[in-house]
């Protein structure tokens, strides 16, 4: 009872529409996914190797900055934490993951 479509090409044009389009149609979501994988993933994995490194490299005497912000000399180093003097007699305890930044010598000094 299809008066105005034809069954033939009507099944026949998808058929006939996939093959070229179907290679044209992944291109844009790969180009999506490499630069998702070369402006956010690969800086981030750098970024954790560099921390990673950092926390390793701890030692006694470095004067650190932690990520909430305090600023001291490292007075005793464990294997997850450490104390980090930040004022004369007042040593605080953090994890080594939260130091963010190894401060160069003398830092404490001229604040």
């Amino acid at each position: 009872m299809s008066f105005f479509i034809n069954d033939a090409l009507a099944e026949a044009a998808p058929a006939a529409m996939a093959g070229p389009n179907g290679l044209a149609g992944l291109i844009f979501p790969i180009g999506l996914i490499l630069i998702l994988y070369f402006f956010m993933i690969r800086p981030q994995v750098k970024r954790q190797k560099a921390h990673r490194a950092l926390v390793e490299s701890l030692k006694k005497g470095d004067e650190v900055q932690t990520m909430g912000g305090l600023m001291g000399k490292i007075t005793d180093v464990g294997e997850n934490f450490v104390k980090v003097e930040v004022a004369d007699g007042m040593v605080v305890t953090v994890r080594r993951s939260a130091v963010e930044a190894v401060m160069p010598k003398g830092t404490l000094k001229e604040l």
